[in-house]
């Protein structure tokens, strides 16, 4: 995001790479020169007209390959004589475009006429709508520009089609979710169906904050079939053959096969937590061990994205941790082979007693000294983090995340949350296909059994387990699924079997938690509905649901 020289350097090694295998159209990314989404940046006139000249020099960097035509994403200040006619002329800074480079100059620019609002994307604070089709010719075919929205719906690539385009090119930063990449495609196939035109889907690739995206660009003939597809969650470039306005069968079939569910999720994860710790310098991670599952994974999953040199796990047990978590906790660093440290929180639990435990005021179901424990933890971890520059990755889960069940400046303590959007039955989930994955490498699992199959404990009181306090986390998940990621109401989850008081508890939960929720890090994102840019409610609200 915003390293516009690199970026530019990026696309230009990649073109010449292109052209040396033949290539004559190279299609970018939606807005591939500046990154997605830019948000704030383009209400700044500095960045624009910085991008505008990363524009000019790449055009003119290529200018030595005048038979290749490069279709780059970017954003296009709307003041100027140059500027487009918009279809709206709604207070907006720019247009979200892409440019067609050839010969050194700025042949055509096509702005996006479809600005989604929905989900993670809030394109109408931003961007100002175009309404104008985009055609040009290269090597005796006509090809149409869409970018990513504009091809979710009939009316841009029907455009298209009326102008001429035999083959439609669709720049895309379209944010990976768990199903995504299917349901990219089918759309795109009922686009080439319309309207008889063969599809080309250039898409993004790699972790922004909390968005993930997938790669898997692809191609589809004019009936919809599927001609080549680049692997997920790695940059490619995807080679195919167009003649005479049809997108010839590749022989052999570059078509990548996408991954199971589980592993895709994985290598999400994985995507996410390599990006954002590379992208922002940070030297390394910080992981409290504790024993259980989540943060089990988590552990994996930053050894597998960093290396086991990059991650550094700390154990730091009460009076409570139990032995079995101790042992497991070890037993899970050396099959990992990170630098581990036992770090008691006793004599700094203790010290906060000693402080504050005068003028506490004793009363049932006060969690006081309770969370005084996950703080003492929170408070070494940031300790550590401020003296090695490493970030400290969060454990918690998206049911916890949902029901409140973590203590500020505890465990919520830290950087990045890797598993914010991922419930608990599917980090146990992922724990198992971990270990399965590496059995099927010939390896020894990386996550010791018990830690998957043992009853969840915070581990902050004597015989403390999570269903004490939450209902279980099957019911949990299931509910949470329902109202809060399908918007499901109140009677229409009771009507598929869940219990009054389960569902008047968790939603009740839910929206008493909003506050820690706001103070959470971000988290990557890989269901179409994460807490934070797709949730947002209010804090303070009265509005209750009647069951």
């Amino acid at each position: 995001m915003g390293d516009l020289a690199g970026n530019a350097a990026q696309i230009a090694h990649l073109a010449r790479r292109a052209h040396a295998l033949g290539a004559q159209v190279l299609l970018t990314p939606e807005l591939a020169l500046t990154g997605y989404p830019p948000e704030d940046l383009l209400l700044r006139p500095a960045f624009l007209s910085a991008s505008a000249d990363a524009l000019k020099q790449l055009a003119h960097d290529l200018s030595d390959l005048p038979d290749l035509a490069l279709v780059v994403g970017h954003p296009l200040a709307l003041a100027g004589a140059d500027a487009p006619r918009l279809a709206s002329t709604q207070q907006a800074v720019a247009c979200n475009a892409a440019s067609l480079l050839r010969g050194g100059v700025v042949e055509a620019t096509y702005c996006k006429h479809a600005l989604p609002n929905y989900q993670v994307f809030d394109e109408r604070r931003y961007f100002a709508p175009g309404d104008q089709a985009v055609v040009f010719e290269a090597g005796g075919t006509h090809f149409g520009i869409n970018i990513c929205e504009d091809a979710w719906l009939p009316h841009a690539p029907r455009e298209a089609r009326a102008a001429g385009a035999q083959v439609l090119l669709v720049l895309n930063a379209s944010p990976y979710h768990r199903g995504k990449t299917l349901e990219r495609e089918r759309v795109m196939r009922q686009r080439c169906l319309e309207n008889e035109m063969a599809l080309v889907a250039s898409q993004m690739v790699g972790g922004q904050d909390e968005i993930v995206f997938d790669g898997a660009s692809f191609v589809l003939d004019r009936a919809g079939e599927l001609v080549a597809r680049a692997p997920q969650f790695a940059e490619d470039i995807l080679l195919v053959d167009v003649a005479a306005g049809a997108v010839l069968k590749q022989v052999p079939a570059h078509v990548t096969a996408l991954q199971p569910d589980h592993a895709e999720v994985y290598a999400a994860l994985v995507l996410g937590v390599r990006d954002y710790l590379g992208k922002n310098g940070f030297p390394g991670a910080l992981i409290g061990l504790s024993g259980g599952a989540d943060s089990a994974l988590v552990l994996a999953i930053a050894v597998d994205a960093l290396g086991a040199d990059k991650v550094r796990a700390v154990m730091m047990p009460s009076q409570y941790t139990a032995q079995i978590s101790l042992d497991d906790a070890a037993e899970m660093a050396r099959r990992l082979g990170v630098q581990y440290d036992v770090l008691p929180i006793t004599p700094l639990f203790d010290a906060f007693r000693a402080t504050l435990g005068p003028l506490l005021r004793q009363h049932p179901g006060d969690t006081t000294l309770e969370n005084s424990r996950a703080r003492s933890r929170g408070t070494r971890l940031m300790g550590l983090s401020n003296n090695s520059g490493r970030i400290v990755l969060t454990t918690g889960n998206k049911s916890e995340m949902a029901m409140g069940y973590a203590t500020l400046y505890g465990d919520m303590a830290g950087g990045f949350a890797v598993i914010k959007d991922v419930t608990k039955t599917l980090v146990w989930e992922l724990a198992r296909w971990r270990n399965a994955h590496a059995a099927a490498q010939g390896e020894a699992g990386v996550i010791p059994q018990r830690i998957i199959t043992r009853p969840p404990s915070a581990e902050l009181r004597p015989d403390q387990t999570d269903q004490d306090s939450l209902p279980p986390y099957d019911v949990l998940d299931g509910i949470l699924q329902r109202y809060m990621e399908q918007d499901q109401s109140a009677e229409t989850i009771l009507a598929a079997g869940y219990a009054l008081a389960d569902v008047q508890r968790v939603v009740h939960l839910l929206k008493l938690s909003e506050y820690k929720r706001r103070q959470a890090p971000p988290g990557i994102r890989i269901t179409h509905r994460a807490f934070g840019r797709d949730w947002r409610y209010p804090i303070t609200s009265k509005y209750r649901e009647s069951f």
